[in-house]
């Protein structure tokens, strides 16, 4: 399980939205990032933005998938 440090916390607090999904889309599977309490900070960051208007369609297309 990955604790939510401070200093974590800033870093998924800086990111943008499509900064977020890119990371959720391209780590790799197991990623501690997505762990514990900073996999539900980082989920629930994702889930603000989105609600807040981020263009999850347009962000998404341009990640595209590799």
């Amino acid at each position: 399980m990955s604790n939510l440090t401070k200093q974590l916390k800033q870093e998924i607090d800086s990111m943008s939205y499509e900064q977020l999904l890119s990371k959720w889309r391209f780590s790799p599977v197991g990623s501690p990032i997505f762990q514990g309490e900073s996999g539900t900070y980082f989920s629930q960051k994702m889930t603000k933005l989105r609600e807040q208007g981020a263009d999850h369609v347009g962000i998404s297309k341009r990640l595209g998938w590799k």
